[in-house]
Formats: C-alpha cells, structure tokens, sequence
C-alpha cells in the first residue's frame, strides 16, 4: 500500500525497471508550467521547464536565449518592440 503523501497525483508516476529486471514505481516531483511572453503570452522557446532548485544550479546562458529581453518576450515581440521604437525614434526627429 502506497503511503499517504503518494496517493495524490502531486507527485508523478514514473516507472523505472531495476537491474534484476523487476518494474519499480518511482515518485518524481512535476515540472513546472513553462514560461511565458511578457506580451502575447506564448511559452518562450530556450528557457527550460525545471524546479527552482535546478534552475538555480545551471549556468546563466542556459536559462534564457542571449538576446535582448531574452526570457522575458519572445523573438516576434521583440521585433516589434524594436520596429515601435524605431519608428518613433525617427519621427521626433
């Protein structure tokens, strides 16, 4: 009988084969949601799924795409914050 903690879906089932060749249940925790553009709301492309924990052992270039406003819009957002700003850069002038 599985302990009380496992009978909830927080934790997900994964199951793992043992060396003796018998199936193991293993409990895992679940990934976070992905993030998302500050702008249109999209999940962001390069920036993994992971706990807090891991996230805060990785190194800083694999978090988030080395760009402008990277981890916080997507690409499409981004050229179009760039083109808005350009745009109005040359009308003041």
């Amino acid at each position: 009988m599985p302990r009380g903690m496992h009978k909830s879906r927080t934790l997900r089932r994964v199951y793992r084969k043992a060396p003796g060749g018998a199936v193991k249940l293993h409990y895992r925790t679940r990934k976070p949601k992905g993030a998302s553009c500050g702008s249109c709301g999209t999940t962001l492309k390069g920036v993994p799924r992971e706990r807090p924990k891991k996230m805060m052992n990785m190194p800083k270039t694999a978090k988030r795409p080395e760009r402008p406003f990277g981890g916080v819009l997507c690409s499409k957002c981004m050229r179009s914050h760039f083109k808005s700003e350009a745009r109005k850069v040359s009308v003041n002038v």
